[in-house]
C-alpha cells in the first residue's frame, strides 16, 4: 500500500498520510482503495478497502469519517464510529484518527505538537474560510505547522469569472493565483495551492509545506473527479501516537 506522508517538521507522535490508488479490492472506475462509500462503489470493497487502511496504519480506536458538504464545519473527532456532517475535525486524544477524503480538492492538515486537525477544501470551503475555521481550534496559530496534501494542480484546474471574483473579492492578492485560458473568455486556471498558502500565511501559522502533486494528471495514483467524473476517494489521515 502506498501512502503519501508530510514533509514537516514535527514531533514523531504526530503521524499523517494520504492515500493514493494503491492496495485495494475495488474495481472499474474505482479500481483500487477507494475509500469513499458515497460513489456508488460496491460496499464490501469499500468496507475492506478501509479495513486494510486501518489496519496498515495500526489504528486502534474508530477513525472519525465526516460525511462532506464543501462547508466549513468542523468537529471534534470521536471514536464512537459515528459518521458526521461537517469538512474537517480535530482531536487531542492519542489514537484517534481525523479523517477527510478528496478526489481533487485539497486536504490540509495541521498540528502544533499536541493536537491536530484535517480539512477538505474544495473552492467553495476555501473561499469561505474552512482553513481559519479549522486554524481557530488551535491557541496559537504561531505553533501550528500546515501541510498541503495532494489536490488538482494549478494547470489543470478550470474556473469561471465567478470563481475569481469571489476569491479576490475577499483578498485583492488572490488574483495572483488565476491565469487566464488562453481562447477561453471568463475561463481560468486557478492554483487551490497557492490560494490556501496565501489564507494560511495571513493567519500567521509558523509554516506551510506541501503541494507538490497534481490529482488530475497522475491517473495511476490518486482518483479525479474532474479528470473522471465517477471515481473513487483517497483518505487524509492525522492522529497522534
Amino acid at each position: 500500500m502506498e501512502l503519501i506522508r508530510p514533509d514537516w517538521p514535527l514531533p514523531s507522535r504526530v503521524r499523517a498520510c494520504v492515500s493514493t490508488r494503491d492496495g485495494g479490492v475495488s474495481a472499474g472506475v474505482f479500481a483500487g482503495l477507494n475509500l469513499g462509500d458515497h460513489v456508488g462503489d460496491d460496499p464490501a470493497a469499500v468496507a475492506e478497502n478501509r479495513r486494510r487502511l486501518v489496519a496498515e496504519l495500526g489504528l486502534d480506536k474508530p477513525a472519525q469519517w465526516l460525511r462532506q458538504v464543501h462547508g466549513t464545519e468542523v468537529i471534534e473527532a470521536r471514536a464512537d464510529g459515528q459518521v458526521r456532517q461537517a469538512d474537517a475535525c480535530w482531536s487531542d486524544q492519542p489514537g484517534q484518527a481525523c479523517i477527510v477524503m478528496t478526489a481533487d480538492c485539497l486536504p490540509t492538515f495541521f498540528t502544533d505538537g499536541e493536537r491536530v486537525a484535517v480539512a477538505h477544501a474544495g473552492w467553495r470551503g476555501l473561499v469561505a474560510g474552512v482553513l481559519e475555521r479549522t486554524l481557530s481550534v488551535f491557541a496559537d496559530p504561531s505553533r501550528v505547522h500546515c501541510w498541503l496534501g495532494p489536490a488538482i494542480g494549478p494547470t489543470a484546474f478550470e474556473v469561471g469569472d465567478e470563481v475569481r471574483a469571489q476569491f479576490c473579492a475577499a483578498d485583492a492578492g488572490a488574483a495572483g493565483a488565476f491565469v487566464a485560458r488562453e481562447g477561453h473568455p471568463g475561463k481560468w486556471f486557478a492554483d487551490l495551492y497557492r490560494l490556501a498558502r496565501l489564507r494560511l500565511d495571513a493567519t500567521g501559522v509558523a509554516s506551510v509545506s506541501g503541494g507538490e502533486y497534481c490529482t488530475f494528471s497522475d491517473p495511476e495514483r490518486f482518483y479525479s473527479y474532474r479528470r473522471d467524473g465517477e471515481t473513487g476517494r483517497m483518505a487524509s489521515v492525522i492522529w497522534l501516537e
